[in-house]
């Protein structure tokens, strides 16, 4: 007899660009052998400027304000399930949460997403599964991307899944076979770009299309090593700081040639990622999808077709994919691909925190 399983799940993420939280809740059916997945409510709730400030400054925190904050943020994160489910007349059988990212060095065996499981637990009772990326990292893999596996199940119809978001990451599926890495970094070096002229994000790109393109920027950000290293690889906020931003110190230029030359760049990275094929459909999701400027770059610089899905879908992809992330690790099935993170093994990552108590 063939298993018929619905899941209601939430699905938390928080990316390395402030964007917000993004919260959904979703139904994943697995039915006939096969995954299916329904985005039934979603909102993205944004940051205060303190919870903004204090994020973009955590990683220079010491020891303890990090503990104290990791726990905080947990609390944070339960009151705003709290208020999702109380405002959707919401009943989830879970929450899978990513946390928020302060630190990534795989090269060391490290990673730290904040946003205490337990504390999110405690707050709204509901059971909580969270730190999907510590154990790919410790088996020897870069933890990162996880997304990859939610492509290969949810969105099979494409062979190329590519995320824009703080860092730009793509699934590529190959003969019967799935590898990611991440590509460049995107909204994290944008957002910083325009907070210049005390804005948030570049709106469809409009400034940085004003910009002038700094050939010798360019190719200063183009010649980066890690560019020429071969997948499995992964991108950190640690990085961006070394070996980007220094870049611009550098130079007098104003922001939109800044954000012009940066759009060149990402585009000219993304294209080599997907050139090795040609009229292949392109899923493009994330913040980025909405930057008009870097999507016609992109479109310029390949023969593949950029497609863009409903707004749903593009704002809340990676949360959707957190949310099947917790469904597998419930089902004790592999969430983690090393042929994606170069890990020793294909593996299981997440830790459960009950909520529940009376049901243990």
């Amino acid at each position: 007899m063939k298993e018929n399983k619905k899941y209601s799940v939430i699905g938390l993420m928080s990316g390395t660009s402030l964007d917000g939280l993004d919260v959904a809740f979703c139904e994943i059916i697995f039915k006939e052998n096969q995954w299916n997945f329904n985005i039934v409510k979603a909102k993205t709730y944004q940051y205060s400027n303190v919870w903004k400030e204090t994020l973009k400054s955590l990683e220079n925190s010491d020891a303890l304000n990090l503990a104290l904050i990791d726990r905080e943020y947990g609390f944070y994160l339960g009151k705003i399930v709290n208020q999702f489910i109380s405002e959707f007349e919401l009943k989830p059988d879970f929450i899978a949460s990513h946390g928020h990212t302060i630190f990534h060095q795989p090269e060391k065996k490290f990673t730290f997403q904040i946003g205490n499981g337990a504390a999110i637990a405690a707050e709204n009772g509901i059971d909580v599964i969270c730190d999907f990326r510590t154990m790919d990292v410790s088996l020897g893999g870069q933890g990162a991307p996880l997304v990859p596996i939610g492509d290969q199940h949810l969105f099979s119809d494409f062979n190329f899944c590519l995320n824009l978001g703080g860092f730009a990451n793509i699934s590529i599926k190959e003969n019967g076979n799935i590898h990611a890495f991440d590509v460049c970094p995107v909204s994290i070096v944008l957002n910083n770009l325009v907070s210049e002229l005390g804005l948030d994000f570049d709106e469809s790109g409009a400034i940085a299309r004003k910009g002038k393109c700094s050939i010798q920027i360019l190719q200063a950000l183009d010649a980066l090593e890690f560019y020429n290293k071969p997948y499995p690889k992964s991108l950190g906020k640690e990085w961006v700081l070394e070996n980007v931003f220094p870049v611009f110190m550098e130079s007098n230029l104003p922001v939109e040639d800044k954000l012009r030359t940066f759009c060149e760049h990402a585009s000219n990275q993304i294209a080599k990622a997907i050139n090795f094929k040609q009229n292949e459909k392109v899923l493009v999701t994330g913040g980025g999808a909405f930057n008009e400027f870097l999507i016609e770059l992109i479109q310029d610089k390949t023969k593949n077709i950029i497609t863009i899905p409903d707004k749903l879908i593009v704002d809340f992809k990676e949360a959707l994919i957190f949310a099947f992330l917790g469904v597998l690790r419930i089902r004790n099935e592999v969430n983690c691909l090393k042929s994606v993170t170069g890990a020793k093994c294909d593996n299981i990552g997440g830790a459960i925190y009950k909520g529940n108590l009376d049901s243990i």
